[in-house]
């Protein structure tokens, strides 16, 4: 069904002020899938035409995109794109900031806490002591990420069970927004054996004192990167400061594609948006700009790697996962963050006059906006 844009508008302002607690009916929910597959076709078609643009664009294995030098794309995504995922370590339930992107944003005060002396690993609650049990019964993964929420706030918990996955062989990555960090803690980091940390730029408008601290950063750690949700904001205030944080020679640029959940969503009402697959939702302008800066990475030949961290890539991340786990053809994590549709969103977008369907046809009987649908 290749509903118009004028007759999806219609039924989305429809859609958009049922009760929360009125079911759409099957004939309705066509209306709504062919909506989405409308402006998805659209947006993909504008995306690869920006893709073909970019004359160094390379793959890796089908599974994401990325320009720029090969050797420096970062491990930490080999392992979760092509390993046995990504493996996430949680120990601070605390953030210094409060981003208009973080998927936790409006709750930060109302995390809950992992426990004393306690880390959850795969969603179970571990002692440090409990790591070598850990390590004699299941199989290594290829690589663990420290996530969750800012761990430079009590980031000398962290040097000794780094230490002893460093022993046990295991790729390891950091996430940081960087403004806690110093010489000092980041050179513990290094000699405890981080292999890799990321800092995200975008979550200070790419302040000094980060660029400052990846640059030191380098000093002690292999490894390291921005990763960062492509916003507008950060694409202006990189280009601003491109130089002084390319001569901090880091070495890869993840530009994430911003998708959002219930707590941020707000944050973004009445940018254009889509759905990828039925599952994230996302400001059209995220991964455009996300294609623009590879364009630029390419043609000046910037000695790093700029990674296309979108939503395909995540498609791609859950099905790999899946795979790895032994679960069934198909199955993957990869879901819409909302139990409810939030269908005015998209009501900007299907208002756009510049935004156009790329095919239409008139909608079938039964379909049409003042139909009776069974």
């Amino acid at each position: 069904m290749k509903i118009s844009k004028k007759d999806a508008l219609k039924w989305f302002e429809f859609f958009s002020i049922l009760p929360e607690d009125e079911e759409v009916m099957t004939k309705q929910q066509e209306i709504i899938y062919a909506t989405f597959a409308q402006i998805e076709a659209a947006i993909d078609h504008r995306n690869d035409t920006l893709m073909s643009e970019i004359r160094g664009l390379k793959a890796l294995k089908n599974r994401t995109f990325f320009v720029g030098n090969e050797s420096k794309f970062p491990k930490g995504c080999r392992s979760c794109l092509l390993g046995t995922g990504l493996s996430a370590i949680r120990k601070t339930n605390k953030c210094n900031l409060e981003c208009k992107f973080c998927y936790d944003y409006g709750e930060i005060e109302d995390m809950p806490p992992i426990g004393e002396g306690m880390w959850e690993i795969g969603g179970t609650k571990f002692y440090e002591k409990d790591i070598d049990l850990l390590l004699s019964i299941h199989q290594k993964p290829t690589g663990i990420s420290y996530v969750y929420l800012e761990p430079f706030m009590e980031i000398e918990k962290y040097y000794s069970i780094i230490r002893k996955f460093n022993d046990a062989g295991i790729y390891q990555h950091l996430y940081t927004n960087g403004t806690l960090a110093s010489e000092e803690t980041l050179k513990a980091l290094g000699e405890a054996g981080l292999d890799e940390i990321r800092f995200n730029l975008g979550a200070t408008n790419c302040s000094d004192k980060v660029i400052e601290n990846i640059a030191i950063a380098k000093k002690y750690i292999k490894n390291v990167g921005i990763e960062t949700p492509m916003t507008p904001e950060f694409f202006k205030a990189f280009f601003e400061k491109k130089q002084v944080i390319l001569d901090t020679k880091l070495d890869f640029i993840n530009c994430a594609e911003l998708h959002l959940n219930e707590n941020n969503i707000n944050n973004y009402y009445g940018e254009n948006m889509y759905i990828t697959r039925q599952g994230y939702i996302s400001p059209i302008w995220s991964r455009e700009l996300t294609l623009k800066f590879m364009k630029i990475a390419d043609e000046e030949n910037w000695n790093l790697a700029v990674h296309d961290c979108s939503n395909h890539t995540k498609f791609a991340r859950g099905l790999n996962l899946s795979s790895k786990e032994g679960k069934w053809f198909g199955a993957s994590d990869y879901s819409c963050e909302f139990s409810r549709i939030p269908y005015a969103v998209f009501l900007p977008i299907l208002r756009d006059d510049n935004f156009k369907f790329l095919s239409e046809e008139e909608l079938p009987e039964g379909y049409k906006p003042g139909e009776l649908i069974f």
